[in-house]
Formats: C-alpha cells, sequence, structure tokens
C-alpha cells in the first residue's frame, strides 16, 4: 500500500510509544485514525496531541487479549468509517526479567497472552473483515528485534513471545489473498514507557518515520538499528556451519522435503 491518503488505520496500542509515533506517521501521510487501548485518559490525550495533523481520529478502549474486545473494536471502527485499510497491532508488554530455569509460568503466560495472543486477536478479527471487503488493505505486526536474536539477556518470555509473533506473521503472508500487504515491524530500542530507559534508545519519531518510509515501499520486514546485523549474521553462520558439517546439500535432496512431501501426498 504505497498510498494512505484517507485510508482507515486501526492501532492499537496507539496511545503512547511507537503506537502514537506510528499514528503521527499516518496523520501526516493523509490518514483517518483510530487508537486503541486500556486506558482511555492516555487516549483523551493522543487524540488531542493529533489535533494539529488529522481532523479525523477518534479512540476506543480495548484490552487485545479480550477477543470479544477486538470484536467491539472491529465493530466500532467500521460503523464508525465504514472502513478498515490498515490493522497495525502494537499492543504490547515488557519483559519480567528471569532465567530460563526461574521464570515463573504466570508471567511467562502473560507476556505471551498479550504480544502474541493479543496481535493474532487483532491478525483474526480484523483480517477476517478485510479478506470480505475485498479491497487493498494492509496488516502489520509490532515485533521486535527480539524477533531475530537474544537483545534482552533474562528475558526469554518477551524473547519467545516475539519469535512467536514472527512466525505467526511469516504464516499469514503466505495465507492472505494478495489484495492484503502483510508487514513486521521489528524496532530495537526505542524511547518508550514500555521500559524503564526512557531516555535511551532511538528517538521514537525517528524511529516511526524510517517505518513509515518501509511501509509506504511495501517491505515485508521493517527494520531500523543497524547494528543489529553484527547479532544476525553469527546466528545465520552458525546455522550454515551446522547444515555443511552435518547435512550438507547433495543430488535430490529435496526428497524429504517437507512441503514437497505434502504436496505429493496430500496433506495440505
Amino acid at each position: 500500500m504505497q498510498n494512505f491518503t484517507g485510508k482507515v488505520v486501526v492501532i492499537t496500542g496507539g496511545a503512547t510509544g511507537i503506537g502514537l509515533a506510528l499514528a503521527k506517521q499516518f496523520a501526516r501521510h493523509g490518514a483517518r485514525l483510530l487508537l486503541a487501548g486500556r486506558r482511555l485518559d492516555r487516549l483523551n490525550e493522543a487524540r488531542a496531541s493529533l489535533a494539529a495533523l488529522v481532523s479525523d481520529v477518534d479512540v476506543f478502549t480495548c484490552d487485545v487479549t479480550q477477543r470479544e474486545q477486538v470484536e467491539a473494536l472491529a465493530d466500532f471502527a467500521w460503523n464508525r468509517f465504514g472502513q478498515v485499510d490498515v490493522i497495525v497491532n502494537n499492543a504490547d508488554v515488557g519483559p519480567v526479567l528471569s532465567s530460563v530455569i526461574d521464570a515463573k509460568q504466570t508471567d511467562v503466560q502473560e507476556i505471551i497472552n498479550v504480544n502474541l495472543f493479543g496481535a493474532w486477536n487483532g491478525v483474526s478479527v480484523f483480517g477476517k473483515r478485510l479478506v470480505q471487503q475485498a479491497t487493498p488493505a494492509a496488516i502489520y505486526n509490532v515485533g521486535s528485534e527480539n524477533c531475530f536474536f537474544n537483545a534482552v539477556p533474562y528475558g526469554a518470555g518477551y524473547i519467545a513471545s516475539k519469535h512467536a509473533l514472527m512466525a505467526m506473521t511469516a504464516a499469514l503472508r503466505e495465507e492472505v489473498p494478495s489484495f492484503i500487504q502483510v508487514g513486521l515491524i521489528c524496532p530495537g530500542l526505542v524511547r518508550s514507557e514500555l521500559t524503564d530507559l526512557t531516555n535511551a534508545g532511538m528517538d521514537t519519531d525517528k524511529f516511526a518515520e524510517l517505518a513509515m518510509a518501509q511501509m509506504l515501499n511495501g517491505e515485508y520486514y521493517i527494520v531500523s538499528h543497524a547494528y543489529n546485523m553484527s547479532r544476525i549474521e553469527p546466528i545465520q553462520d552458525e546455522i550454515r556451519a551446522a547444515f555443511a558439517k552435518y547435512a550438507p546439500r547433495y543430488e535430490n535432496d529435496i526428497e524429504f522435503d517437507v512441503r514437497t512431501l505434502g504436496a505429493k501426498n496430500s496433506w495440505w
């Protein structure tokens, strides 16, 4: 989607941080906005801050972990605007620091419930309606550099949620009709209420401007923080080395390829 003028954009977790910064970018490109979040006071503050940029913006309280609330958000969006063109699944909670061995299952479940299943609710509820609407649309899931590597020591629950979000988004990309664009937004550390590091990291508006350029260009991986490649490349190198040593390529090595076998045997 190379033009957001007049498009209706719904952003979960849109009251602060990356969600609000992305809202500013969409507003500057002529979009109409619906911001969702759990805190009405912060949503109203966000709406007021956008007044100079956009004339058509509304807010709706929603806990993305509750499917019925996401359904209500979608109902409100279509009733209010008559259409939705873009959903940005941005609602997120930060890590609870612990070793893998000592992590509390309840802490990990809460993180995954918001960061994975909250986004999955948005994808499912809005995705079904976007398919039925059958007009050009986009679904963006906000991941993290933690999709690619362990950026947060002792943050395995958070890292797992972002790895899983990347996997879900990759599957979604293959499954939706071609008129729906899918993107995975992968910020590194930005200034946000998500952590106590509010004075560290990339300026949030700078990140959002960089992300918008990639969205307008139709990119799937929406990235930032150049140093991340120094973390990613050793992982890729280690995987290549393992295959080269223990499972090197050979003639007709497609014989055990799961997709080839699945198609041949009508497994899917």
